[in-house]
């Protein structure tokens, strides 16, 4: 496999660790000291720079005054972002406006993309559904106009709003959509302007709905992750969306989520990159005996293991992303692929901030010190759309419908 970036990605990278240079992960409270979440508000001056650096258009077209690059080059600048724990939506707002290019409506995407790339709105996006175990999608129903949602007043009785005396069928028509449900631990919905919503019709087919937030019907909740950061309880009660704002184009939902799921992987190998970079560094200080800690055996070989956990990340990492890029074949549809790399991606995340503190000493658990703060992260990334457990039995899965040999 030949995973050499292009010219246009590695200059995102550099644009990306230009933007991040002054980024230090204490620009927020500790999640150790804070009392609910460290913040109300993501990073606004990050985000800002990220707009004017032209990265939050990464992946979108120039027609919508994006770079016109691939998933990949998102992930490259993921992977920086992690490293100074970036307090910004950059991949649920750079996922969710990737995928509304790829299977939405045009007249919303050239209303919405634009601005988006701009920095002028922020798209998030629900994919735990209502407990986090069971697919985002089943959380919530969606229904056309007129099933069931009653009189509109027009007096027609059928509720579909446009008074002709007839339903606009089961694709929604002119009429648009009804949504039910809840999705939990959405990130940064208080601050996102629009939030795409996994949800279901009768017939049990996927869509993907994108609502504005202040649209009657949605409610939020506060929640609190495991890092500190705002999470909200996304409640709606018949929500109506427009039948441009509804995608229903087979693998959207799909598609979507891998994205998510293969951008949180760069996330996990952008962290803990840094936190094997403070640990060799600190071990090459600290002295034990006249010698550094870095060169006694056991502690060398539990970072060499650390390394080569980076290593397979890595290379699941690019390898799923290059799937989802550019629509690939192989013997296992893409999602095999994704669902390796985000094996790789909870485990090894986990055991590099393990060896870390481990090898830290009390001095990793110092508050003043950002070890602290990468462990914190490192077990929202670890659990974020399901931990390795939960993608090993979909990987099994995916085995059994496709032998192999």
């Amino acid at each position: 496999m030949d995973f050499t970036f292009t010219e246009e990605q590695q200059a995102a990278v550099e644009a990306a660790r230009a933007v991040f240079s002054d980024v230090t992960p204490d620009r927020a409270p500790s999640p150790s000291l804070t009392r609910g979440a460290v913040a109300e508000d993501i990073d606004r001056r990050l985000w800002h720079e990220l707009a004017r650096t032209d990265l939050l258009g990464l992946t979108l077209s120039p027609d919508h005054g994006g770079a016109g690059l691939d998933p990949i080059a998102l992930c490259l600048v993921l992977r920086e972002s992690a490293r100074v724990l970036a307090r910004v939506p950059l991949l649920e707002s750079c996922a969710v406006a990737t995928a509304l290019q790829r299977y939405g409506d045009r007249t919303l995407a050239a209303e919405l993309l634009p601005r988006a790339g701009r920095g002028e709105l922020i798209l998030t996006v629900g994919a735990n559904g209502r407990t986090g175990h069971d697919p985002a999608e089943l959380a919530v129903s969606a229904r056309p106009y007129g099933d069931g949602d009653g009189d509109d007043g027009n007096g027609d009785g059928n509720g579909d709003g446009d008074g002709d005396g007839r339903d606009d069928g089961p694709d929604g028509g002119a009429s648009g959509w009804v949504l039910d449900g809840v999705q939990t631990a959405v990130p940064w919905a208080q601050v996102a302007d629009w939030i795409a919503v996994p949800a279901h019709t009768a017939g049990g087919r996927p869509v993907l709905a994108l609502v504005p937030r202040t649209r009657d019907g949605v409610t939020l909740a506060d929640q609190v992750s495991t890092n500190g950061e705002r999470l909200a309880e996304v409640r709606l009660e018949a929500v109506r969306v427009e039948a441009r704002e509804l995608i229903a184009t087979a693998g959207c939902w799909d598609w979507l989520r891998s994205l998510l799921t293969t951008g949180t992987c760069a996330l996990a190998l952008g962290l803990g990159e840094r936190v094997l970079a403070m640990t060799a560094d600190y071990t090459g200080k600290r002295e034990q005996f006249g010698f550094p800690v870095a060169t006694f055996q056991a502690v060398a070989v539990q970072a060499a293991d650390r390394y080569i956990d980076l290593r397979a990340m890595e290379a699941t990492l690019w390898q799923a992303a290059w799937r989802i890029s550019t629509g690939s074949g192989g013997p296992l549809p893409a999602a095999g692929d994704v669902a390796v790399a985000k094996i790789w991606a909870s485990d090894g995340v986990r055991r590099v901030v393990q060896t870390a503190q481990h090898l830290h000493g009390g001095f990793g658990a110092d508050t003043d010190y950002p070890l602290h703060r990468y462990h914190a992260w490192a077990k929202q990334i670890e659990l974020s759309l399901g931990p390795a457990a939960a993608h090993e039995e979909a990987l099994g899965d995916l085995l059994a419908a496709h032998p192999l040999g």
